[in-house]
């Protein structure tokens, strides 16, 4: 009877405390819901109708944050639920509100009145998933919003703007997949905004951008897009994937943004090598290049270290030239004349890493470039094509590893031989040497290379 006595004690006080719980995260996952633990009924029904309890239990009281992730059985009649759930959930004081709709197909649209009349003030990131957001300018925005976060969301261009408009404390934008705007503009009253990502909108074909203080920019998209991004003088990070942006990103950008300090670009289509200028990015020091496209024709590799000239303060170097099919010249078939370039020197650079090495000749020769003409380089990684491809990554659907095929085996045991034998030899001879045995104050590089039965080849 005592025990009973503290166990009913303390589920008053639990049932008390999540009454007023202030973090509210509900997936199947979070609920314990699968077909074992829901039996005969659908789990889908079962999230329902346990959510549907929960939230009509909670007080509402000192509720911020709601997270509802629907990934199953979702169709048009569940709306009242969601529209319930939300009636309770925005009040004022909540602070972040995210609603996903996995189902392909699912047709809601989010009660943008709920927002009106000071109850979505105190929302500080809202992020909508596959539904739609059809704001108007009676609604106004949310004064409190700092992010926004649009996922496959239905949302005309205009209705967002009209949204934008009334969000002046906002901070960070982010959409993706939303296939109803054709024209982003970004209003300049928004002063804090600082990072602005656009990826994959379909019928995107202008942005046009005059908030002052944008100093991070995230872009994937297609050619015909028209970017204008005001003043960028300020702009620090930039991603941008699309094709040729490669050789844009070393023609253009050193110009039109020359404080740069981190850049990432990831093509799928290069037709024009990086070229070699007398234009500099001084502040980056952080580079991110992936030419990974299938349909991309063999690439000289080594112009890449045109961007080693441009960016004398750069720390770290990643590239992903992963590739199923190498359609460059392998250095065994062409082992003679390997080019260098002379007068060129970095003693900044400390970290390289490249995946899906291969033994493409123009990239052994991008390696040993690196090797002889970075003083200051730490860390070497080279990571051959097998390497890149992760058990996880290939699995069937009785859960086993399937084989790599036979092509890119070879390719690795000629990139592992390729490293044996045209990058091996160019490693300083000090590699290995301790920390006291530096050469005019510069560590020198320490060297390990595991290559019988690893894929992945690393320099220390």
């Amino acid at each position: 009877m005592r025990d009973a006595a503290r166990a009913a004690c303390v589920s008053h006080a639990f049932l008390r405390s999540w009454r007023c719980h202030s973090n509210l995260n509900f997936s199947k996952e979070t609920l314990g819901l699968n077909e074992n633990a829901c039996g005969k009924d659908a789990p889908g029904r079962v999230f329902y109708s346990k959510v549907d309890h929960i939230l009509k239990k909670h007080s509402g009281i000192g509720l911020k944050k709601l997270k509802i992730l629907i990934d199953s059985d979702y169709s048009a009649k569940d709306s009242r639920y969601l529209n319930s759930w939300l009636r309770i959930a925005v009040a004022p004081g909540i602070e972040e509100l995210t609603l996903i709709l996995v189902p392909f197909g699912a047709k809601y649209n989010f009660p943008c009145s709920l927002l009106s009349d000071g109850s979505g003030d105190s929302i500080q990131y809202l992020h909508l998933a596959r539904c739609s957001f059809r704001p108007t300018a009676t609604l106004g925005g949310l004064r409190s919003l700092t992010r926004l976060h649009l996922c496959l969301v239905r949302i005309t261009g205009d209705e967002l703007v009209c949204f934008l408009t009334h969000s002046p404390a906002l901070e960070r934008l982010e959409l993706r997949s939303c296939d109803k705007i054709v024209c982003l503009k970004v209003p300049r009253l928004l002063q804090r905004l600082n990072y602005l990502e656009v990826s994959g909108c379909a019928k995107l074909k202008v942005i046009e951008n005059e908030a002052p203080n944008v100093s991070s920019f995230a872009f994937g998209g297609g050619n015909s897009v028209q970017l204008s991004l005001g003043e960028t003088l300020q702009m620090k990070s930039l991603s941008m994937s699309r094709c040729g942006s490669i050789f844009y990103a070393r023609a253009e950008l050193p110009s039109s943004m020359p404080n740069l300090e981190a850049l990432t670009v990831h093509s799928h289509t290069e037709m024009a090598y990086a070229p070699m200028l007398r234009s500099k990015f001084f502040r980056l020091k952080r580079l991110s290049i992936a030419l990974t496209g299938a349909s991309s024709p063999a690439y000289d590799y080594l112009s890449l270290a045109s961007f080693f000239d441009a960016a004398p303060s750069l720390e770290t170097f990643d590239l992903d030239v992963w590739q199923r099919y190498m359609k460059n010249v392998s250095v065994f078939a062409d082992p003679a004349d390997l080019r260098q370039m002379r007068g060129l020197q970095h003693h900044k650079l400390r970290s390289v890493s490249i995946t899906g090495f291969s033994s493409a000749k123009s990239l052994v020769e991008l390696t040993r470039h690196i090797l002889e003409s970075i003083t200051s380089l730490e860390c070497l990684t080279l990571e051959t094509p097998q390497s890149s491809l992760r058990c996880s990554d290939r699995c069937n659907k009785s859960g086993k590893c399937s084989p790599l095929a036979e092509d890119l085996l070879m390719e690795g045991r000629r990139a592992v031989l390729a490293i044996r034998r045209f990058i091996e030899p160019k490693v300083p001879s000090t590699a290995g040497a301790e920390p006291a045995d530096q050469v005019n104050g510069v560590s020198p590089l320490k060297h390990r290379c595991q290559l019988e039965h690893s894929a992945t080849v690393i320099f220390h």
